[in-house]
């Protein structure tokens, strides 16, 4: 595809047409440059993206010609292939994403969910942020059902407040476009201080009553999420 947004555009198509591929994988144009270049291909178009596609099961064949179908009505030029190792190549393209990253920098992963459909709006909110903060943030998505992964890359051992400024602009768009702080990964301690924006007010003082229930003591993993919920 031309620009990652058109991709976005083709990939919620394909979820809207009732089709549920074994995997729809998206690349940005800085990501997938960055993985042809680790993997000696030839030079990516500037600017492209890329969406990696695989059906299964008994109507994989006639599915992969609905998609194609699709995908050329979207704007994107479609290569079909049944060959397996021709399907491995494609795939490795994908799977080596980290280590494209690792050869940038130091990489925050990131990990954000929208709606499927919302999946070009959130690309338009990290091109948004790349120019407000000056920054590059790479991003593969699977697009199947809306969870991101962007890279923040940076310089030194720790994450500059310059990153965690942008992060934090990229959370809220999330949850502005009606999305989650994390598709996979889990809040844990890194992610607590937006989750109380995520559930609103009552839920989240419902979670802390909860936590008051069955741990009044403020023993079991203290100190973490519902810092001092137990004595609130």
């Amino acid at each position: 595809f031309p620009t990652v947004r058109a991709a976005a555009v083709a990939s919620a198509a394909v979820t809207s047409a009732g089709i549920q591929p074994a995997i729809m994988e998206l690349m940005d144009a800085t990501s997938l440059a960055a993985v042809h270049r680790l993997l000696r291909l030839p030079e990516a178009t500037p600017g492209a993206a890329q969406l990696t596609i695989q059906t299964d099961g008994p109507a994989a064949s006639g599915e992969a010609d609905q998609i194609a179908a699709v995908l050329r009505a979207s704007g994107g030029s479609v290569t079909l292939t049944h060959d397996r190792e021709e399907g491995e190549r494609l795939l490795a393209v994908r799977r080596s994403m980290h280590a494209a990253m690792a050869s940038l920098g130091n990489t925050l992963i990131e990990d954000v969910s929208v709606p499927r459909s919302a999946l070009p709006a959130m690309f338009d909110e990290i091109a948004r942020i790349e120019t407000q903060h000056g920054l590059t943030i790479p991003t593969i998505a699977h697009a199947g059902d809306g969870n991101l992964h962007p890279n923040f890359i940076f310089d030194g051992d720790s994450v500059p407040d310059a990153i965690w400024r942008a992060a934090d602009d990229l959370f809220r768009a999330a949850i502005r476009l009606g999305g989650t702080l994390t598709g996979e990964h889990g809040i844990g301690m890194l992610k607590s201080r937006w989750l109380a924006e995520e559930l609103g007010r009552d839920q989240w003082e419902l979670q802390r009553q909860i936590v008051r229930a069955f741990d009044p003591a403020g023993i079991l993993n203290p100190g973490k999420v519902f810092v001092g919920a137990s004595h609130a």
